[in-house]
């Protein structure tokens, strides 16, 4: 893949700084352990202010959700981007908005997600997120269409990761107390017979890791960075067709 302009270049849509560099990092990672030594795809990120985003979240204004992420996809494809990842969990209803006539294609997340879920048969799985991704259809649709049932929070643990997310979690802070709780979460979904457990919040790494969750992970991020470097291996730099 050497070649200097020739080499893919991805788009990350930022949300959460947090969401946006864990999403860099590991897109890095795994080319890294996938290419040569060194030859990593061309990565570019960009965002808007966050408050800009959980206010029109709030109002359940998608339109505006979908315009924000598109602003910053026609950003990044004028400076050369051939592909968009958008690693933010709750904006994800904006893609579909934000994908319409498009520059540039856009890795589905949520259908990567739920295919990797069904790939390995599972069939039961509880989520973490905001109360947008857990208490809406951000994974129910794409994960009921593969008959794997996506399981909701109680009230008090939906409440207390909403807290965890946007009091703490956004802004990298991390607790041995925050950690516990939501590891608790995780067990209460082992507890309720879910088979899997859905990492559906961009910083929910941060405190929920496979080697600690006695359930299988399913991150997010870690799912469209895979995606996204299986674009790179397979594209030799030449722009995709927008769907």
């Amino acid at each position: 893949m050497a070649g200097g302009a020739q080499n893919p270049h991805i788009g990350i849509v930022s949300v959460s700084s947090e969401g946006g560099a864990l999403c860099y990092r590991q897109i890095l990672r795994e080319a890294s352990n996938r290419l040569d030594p060194h030859d990593h795809p061309i990565v570019s990120v960009h965002n808007v202010p966050l408050a800009w985003y959980v206010d029109a979240v709030r109002r359940d204004d998608w339109r505006e959700v979908g315009r924000l992420l598109r602003e910053s996809c026609d950003k990044l494809a004028g400076v050369g981007a051939q592909v968009i990842v958008a690693p933010d969990n709750a904006t994800q209803h904006g893609v579909h908005l934000a994908e319409v006539g498009s520059p540039v294609p856009w890795l589905n997340m949520t259908e990567l997600v739920a295919e990797a879920i069904s790939a390995d048969g599972h069939n039961k799985v509880g989520l973490i997120g905001t109360r947008t991704v857990t208490g809406g259809a951000v994974y129910q649709t794409h994960l009921g269409l593969k008959g794997v049932k996506a399981v909701a929070p109680s009230d008090e643990d939906a409440e207390a990761m909403d807290a965890i997310i946007f009091g703490e979690l956004v802004y990298g802070w991390i607790t041995p107390a925050t950690r516990a709780r939501m590891l608790g979460i995780v067990k209460a979904y082992q507890g309720r017979g879910c088979d899997g457990v859905i990492l559906g919040c961009s910083e929910a790494p941060l405190v929920i890791t496979e080697e600690d969750s006695p359930l299988p992970v399913y991150d997010a991020t870690v799912i469209v960075a895979r995606a996204a470097i299986d674009w790179a291996i397979g594209s030799g730099g030449q722009q995709p067709e927008v769907a």
